[in-house]
Formats: C-alpha cells, sequence, structure tokens
C-alpha cells in the first residue's frame, strides 16, 4: 500500500502551495513514482505541478448523467466510470495527477468523492507514495476520502481564526475516528519567534505544531507569472522549511 499523506485547512492558507512542495521534496529524495490528487473543487494543484489537465473525475460523472457518454454493452456503470476515470490521470515523468472537479448536479459531491475513494484503494498499488490536496473546509472528512492516511497535515495561518479553524478539524477527525496514524499542524505566512503570540491557541487545538512557512517573495513571484511552483529554487525560504518538516516528521 502506497504512503498517504493529506493536507487540509481553512481556504486561503497555503494548502496547495504545501502539498506542491511536499511533492517536490520526495521527487528530490528519490521518493517516486507519485499520485498527486486534487481533491478540491476549485482545482489548481495542476498548475504548481506544472501539469495539463483535460477532464476530471467530476466531468465523467456530469457526463454520464447527462446520458453523453452511453454505457457500452457489456460493461456496467461503475465498470464504464472506473474505466473512464483511468483516462482522466494527468501524467507527469514521476508525478501523475488526478483531479476531483467540481461538484454534480446542484451541488452533491458525494458520488464523486465514493468514487475517488474506490479508485484510490484501488491505484494504492501502484505509488510508493500518495499526496492529496483537500478542499477548504471539513466536509471531505465526513465523506471519509481523507481515511487510512499515514501523515495528515493541518494548514493555517497565523491568526487566532486560523488556528481556531485547524482545531476543529482535529476534533471531527477524533470524533469520525478516521484511521490517521499522525497529524501535525503547519502555520504558514509566520515567523518561529512569533510563534509565542498564538501558543496558547496552538495548544487548544490539540495538533502537534511541526513546522512553520514564513512569507516567501518567490511563491507570490512564481504565483503572480504563473510559474509551477514546483519548480522553486531549492534554496527558497517556503522549500525549506517544507524540506525541514518533512525531515521532522521522518518521511525525509
Amino acid at each position: 500500500m502506497a504512503f498517504k499523506i493529506a493536507v487540509a485547512g481553512k481556504g486561503g492558507t497555503g494548502k496547495t502551495t504545501f502539498s506542491a512542495l511536499v511533492i517536490k521534496q520526495l521527487l528530490l529524495a528519490g521518493k517516486r513514482p507519485i499520485l498527486a490528487v486534487d481533491a478540491d473543487a476549485n482545482a489548481n494543484l495542476n498548475e504548481a505541478l506544472g501539469l495539463e489537465v483535460e477532464q476530471a473525475i467530476s466531468d465523467v460523472i456530469n457526463r454520464l448523467a447527462k446520458n453523453m457518454d452511453p454505457i457500452p454493452a457489456g460493461m456496467t456503470k461503475d465498470q464504464y466510470i472506473s474505466f473512464k476515470i483511468h483516462e482522466t490521470l494527468s501524467e507527469g515523468e514521476d508525478v501523475d495527477l488526478l483531479v476531483m472537479g467540481g461538484p454534480e448536479g446542484q451541488g452533491c459531491y458525494c458520488y464523486a468523492n465514493n468514487l475517488l475513494r474506490q479508485f484510490l484503494l484501488t491505484l494504492s498499488n501502484n505509488y510508493p507514495y500518495i499526496v492529496m490536496d483537500n478542499e477548504a473546509g471539513m466536509e471531505h472528512l465526513s465523506r471519509r476520502t481523507t481515511d487510512e492516511v499515514d501523515v495528515f497535515f493541518v494548514i493555517s495561518d497565523g491568526s487566532v481564526r486560523g488556528i481556531r479553524s485547524a482545531g476543529r478539524i482535529k476534533q471531527l477527525i477524533d470524533s469520525l475516528d478516521l484511521k490517521i496514524k499522525d497529524k501535525y499542524l503547519v502555520i504558514t505566512r509566520i515567523n518561529e519567534e512569533d510563534i509565542p503570540e498564538v501558543q496558547e491557541e496552538i495548544e487548544k487545538t490539540g495538533l502537534k505544531l511541526i513546522g512553520v512557512i514564513p512569507d516567501d517573495e518567490l511563491v507570490t513571484e512564481f504565483d503572480r507569472q504563473s510559474k509551477p511552483l514546483i519548480n522553486l529554487p531549492d534554496d527558497s525560504t517556503a522549500v525549506r522549511a517544507v524540506r525541514k518538516i518533512l525531515q521532522n516528521v521522518g518521511i525525509l
């Protein structure tokens, strides 16, 4: 089975940047191939990784729901969907990407999540590492797409509101009894010397703070110029911070 890393947190905290830089560090350490999963309806992990995406899982489901893709004779609906989902994989040299896409119909995301969960179980035997960038919020937890995880990173910015949100994610994980081996807090856009100001809130989350990622002007520059974040130089502030975090948890 693959070693599975999941990333979650409220919107705007840098989940996708963190996910891309985790993948960068795994590649530098020779830990490949990697399956990257963009489970956020507002999908942009492909841009951070420099991969083209032709279709998402939700596209497959929407087309079937509208009878735009008739199921061939001799195949069940589930068999055909599984076949079509295989086609959605965006393949890179050492990283393949699976994109969830937006919700179907009136906003129901349940069927797509069920398919993703089943498909990931199948793919786990093909990749030594899976990195999942989850949607903002906590719904993916109740849908259990982030079950059976080895390391779960909860990302927050340095605000009290963000840290409290991270604590609520921890509470929901515990209440659902999800099979997650290790859970850690990562705080972005903050410096080490500023941590004492929010230490009390951090302790209330019940999460171990495993590292911080200060503001990095290079990340802003790469975003502004639409450059893949995975190509950030090894000595950039964010890259070095993520490397240290992965070393702290024993992944590197």
